[in-house]
């Protein structure tokens, strides 16, 4: 009788140590990470309940703010620009949490940092509670710029610093007015949200850096630099004329745009955007191309300060030529196995405008405190370096040959500014082409990266290309801001 005592005696002891254990474990070690979900339904109810603070522009326009309400919740978010910034700022809602900025930074806008809470801590005999406030790298202008330049054509436009990573503009359409979700009335919510969730066309999601796409010529930026930074090719190395290259294991052929003839320097292949001899590069470089995309980070996520984050690019991988040569050939015209975002296609225009460096991309520039003094200043960061500064320099001249000396991109030209850029026109299966263009300027002195895409033939349909539809758009925004 006594030792069976004993026994359960022993399995109470240890039942108890267990739960002693995942308490301490839950209240210490994983505290932060609880609090700081915006998942956690209790810490949701008691921050709808709170003001937040607010997000504006660089140049002070204000994206999201609180206002009191009558209602038990006692404040709302609002959004005054409604479609404007929406995925950039995401929402705040009580039933379906947070996305973009409202998320990513709800600790900040909440107040409930180490470094807004020991601020508070000096404000607590006065009744007042420190708020973080964002400022963002967003110009209202640029944005502007953005969209009416779009003109409601589905697609996006990102812009930014390339010597920072400062995301001066972006913005996708079909958007959506995040005010929807903000709303209080449960059944008025439920109804705008899964009007907005069922839409086909998913304006929640913003296809500027959650979406991925084939990138088609615009991609030869990074297969050109690759040839070069690896001693594949020079600016002078001559590819044959063809109409088509013939693709090997199989009998398919790779043609040209239009069935054209098309062949030459790099240089001039790059110009006329020759698929022909893209393709032979990709088929050249083998494996080492897949290193190559590898050292570029396409098939990664590209970092960014917004949750969700951005989307996982597609490349081929390493070890996989041998059996599959078309499949590289494709992916040296941005086609195939390749698909990115535009946000990731800004990246690298910025990369050959930042000789070689590729910063990691950022909307927030500061977190100020209810009192505008800065708490955390957003520093620049390089997140990979694909490329040399002398590799750089040789595709930035081929890129200033593309909108200046005759090239596919000759309609994003800007008086008195060196304009530098690729054309890119993706074909989709069962879709009229993507357009694409992305550049730089100046190209002396870079201030701006852009990438435009516009989905589904934009305006013109099958007739569709990245120098007629996409580079006019580019230039119209890199007036604005320069």
């Amino acid at each position: 009788m006594n030792a069976a005592i004993r026994k359960v005696t022993l399995v109470i002891m240890l039942l108890f140590l267990v739960i002693f254990v995942q308490l301490n474990y839950l209240q210490v070690v994983t505290a932060d990470d609880l609090s700081s979900n915006p998942y956690n339904r209790r810490d949701l109810l008691r921050d709808m309940a709170s003001e937040r603070g607010d997000i504006y522009t660089a140049d002070g326009e204000l994206v999201a703010i609180s206002e009191e309400t009558d209602d038990e919740l006692e404040w709302i978010r609002k959004y005054p620009f409604a479609e404007m910034f929406a995925q950039i700022s995401g929402y705040w809602s009580y039933q379906y949490f947070a996305e973009g900025l409202e998320r990513s930074y709800n600790d900040e806008l909440t107040g409930r940092t180490p470094e807004l809470e020991f601020r508070d801590l000096s404000e607590i005999l006065m009744d007042t509670r420190q708020l973080g406030t964002l400022r963002l790298t967003i110009d209202s202008k640029a944005q502007r710029a953005a969209i009416n330049a779009l003109g409601g054509l589905e697609g996006s436009v990102v812009a930014m610093d390339p010597q920072t990573g400062a995301i001066l503009a972006m913005y996708s359409n079909p958007t959506y007015d995040p005010n929807l979700l903000a709303v209080h009335d449960r059944d008025t919510l439920d109804a705008n949200y899964h009007r907005l969730i069922d839409d086909p066309q998913k304006p929640t999601v913003a296809h500027s850096y959650r979406e991925i796409f084939a990138p088609g010529s615009a991609f030869k930026v990074i297969t050109a630099a690759s040839a070069i930074e690896m001693g594949y090719a020079t600016p002078d190395s001559n590819y044959p004329v063809l109409t088509a290259l013939d693709l090997p294991l199989t009998n398919l052929t790779l043609k040209n745009y239009g069935g054209s003839s098309c062949g030459g320097t790099l240089t001039e292949s790059f110009k006329r955007s020759c698929n022909t001899s893209f393709g032979e590069i990709a088929l050249d470089m083998g494996d080492d191309f897949a290193k190559a995309l590898d050292n570029w980070g396409v098939d990664q996520a590209p970092p960014i300060d917004l949750l969700p984050g951005a989307a996982t690019g597609t490349a081929p991988q390493v070890g996989n030529f041998s059996q599959q040569k078309p499949q590289f050939a494709y992916a040296g015209i941005g086609q195939g196995d390749v698909s990115v975002t535009p946000l990731y296609m800004c990246m690298v225009a910025a990369t050959i405008a930042n000789e070689g460096k590729m910063m990691t991309p950022h909307v927030v520039d500061q977190v100020l405190d209810s009192d505008g003094k800065v708490v955390e200043r957003i520093t620049p960061k390089v997140w990979r370096e694909p490329i040399s500064p002398d590799t750089a320099g040789q595709v930035k001249d081929m890129m200033i040959a593309v909108v200046n000396e005759g090239g596919t991109g000759t309609r994003a030209a800007i008086d008195g500014v060196v304009v530098a850029g690729k054309t890119g026109t993706a074909q989709v299966n069962g879709q009229d082409p993507g357009a694409w263009f992305v550049a730089f300027a100046p190209a002396d002195n870079p201030t701006v990266a852009i990438a435009v895409h516009v989905e589904d033939g934009g305006n013109v349909g099958g007739n569709a290309s990245g120098g007629v539809v996409a580079a006019p758009i580019a230039r119209q925004v890199l007036e604005a801001i320069l």
